[in-house]
């Protein structure tokens, strides 16, 4: 090849070369703008109990979809996972209640070294409830009225006197707040407040109340008990007297359909670790725009009464919820590629 022709050849090679060039950061820009999360790792934490993992799966979609690299979710107790979020062990939870778990937010550092992001399922009850039939034979409609001991003794179980009231697990949020009514309603001489497995706890309640028996017991909405026993047809929300929850802020709200349950009516939120959302705008975005209703949790959890209650069919409930979804799944997406940029 003559010296003419190598000079060309070269030319023509250095041209197609830096034209090559000037086309990747445009390639590497659509790729990074279509999965800004490639290449990080996200640790989420969710509750230990299965009933919960649902909306966590949601999550844990549409962050792979941005291209995060999502992590087996570690699983522990709540005031624990938001201790893990704080100190980075983990990323995100998408299971804070922003009222009932204040108390477990604000020792960790609160806003200090978490954030929180929207309203996964907003409009969440929590309170007390009895059988409707004994509730209308005995006239029974405050949590007060198991002061008198013919009311009690109607709901023991074990023979003591007292009733017996089916709580919470230890360690949640809701057991602070149920031991803190029977203080300031007075009832500690009259119910007995029975801790343990909540749905273990609770199959033994459902069962009482399929053989003709008086129940009480506390729940929250959305889970699958309220598909089971459902209110105003198998049981009646108790009302208490006044609004008394044990951090004072008596002024929030505590009442539904007229009735004041005496737990706030509360929204689940999305909490996140402060430098992983800072530095993770798409996560931060996506996570503050997920949204599933209570009849939706409700309903798949009935699913997994119902026996659909493997990993596998959690995963799939998820996946039948997104594609059912898939237009405002994909504008969540939208947002949350546009927050990166």
């Amino acid at each position: 090849m003559s010296f003419e022709k190598r000079g060309f050849t070269q030319k023509v090679l250095h041209c197609a070369a830096v034209a090559s060039l000037s086309l990747l950061p445009l390639y590497g820009q659509a790729a990074s703008a279509e999965k800004p999360g490639e290449g990080v790792e996200v640790t989420p934490i969710f509750p230990s109990i299965a009933e919960e993992r649902f909306r966590g799966e949601v999550a844990m979609a549409g962050l792979r979809e941005l291209g995060y690299e999502v992590q087996e979710p570690k699983e522990t107790e709540y005031a624990a996972m938001m201790l893990a979020l704080s100190y980075g062990d983990a990323d995100f939870s998408v299971h804070l209640w922003d009222k009932l778990h204040d108390n477990f937010y604000q020792k960790v550092g609160g806003d200090d070294t978490l954030v929180k992001a929207g309203d996964v399922i907003p409009g969440v009850l929590q309170g007390y409830l009895i059988d409707k039939k004994t509730a209308e034979a005995h006239n029974i409609k405050y949590l007060t009225d198991l002061k008198k001991p013919e009311i009690a003794k109607l709901f023991d179980t074990n023979g003591d006197g007292k009733a017996d009231l089916t709580g919470c697990n230890p360690g949640w949020g809701c057991e602070l707040v149920i031991d803190h009514h029977m203080k300031a309603y007075d009832l500690e001489k009259s119910v007995s407040h029975n801790r343990g497995s909540y749905f273990a706890l609770m199959a033994d309640t459902i069962a009482r109340y399929k053989d003709g028996q008086p129940i009480l017991y506390f729940t929250w909405v959305p889970q699958w008990i309220a598909g089971v026993l459902v209110e105003g047809q198998d049981v009646v929300w108790l009302e208490v007297p006044h609004t008394d929850l044990p951090d004072g802020n008596n002024s929030v709200n505590t009442s539904f359909q007229g009735k004041n349950l005496g737990f706030a009516v509360d929204e689940v939120k999305a909490v996140l670790n402060k430098d992983f959302a800072e530095e993770n705008p798409a996560a931060l975005k996506f996570l503050s725009l997920v949204q599933i209703t209570t009849d939706d949790e409700s309903a798949q959890n009935l699913k997994m009464q119902n026996g659909e209650n493997s990993a596998k069919d959690i995963e799939r409930h998820a996946a039948e919820w997104v594609a059912a979804h898939r237009e405002t799944f994909d504008g969540w997406l939208a947002a949350s590629r546009a927050a990166a940029n």
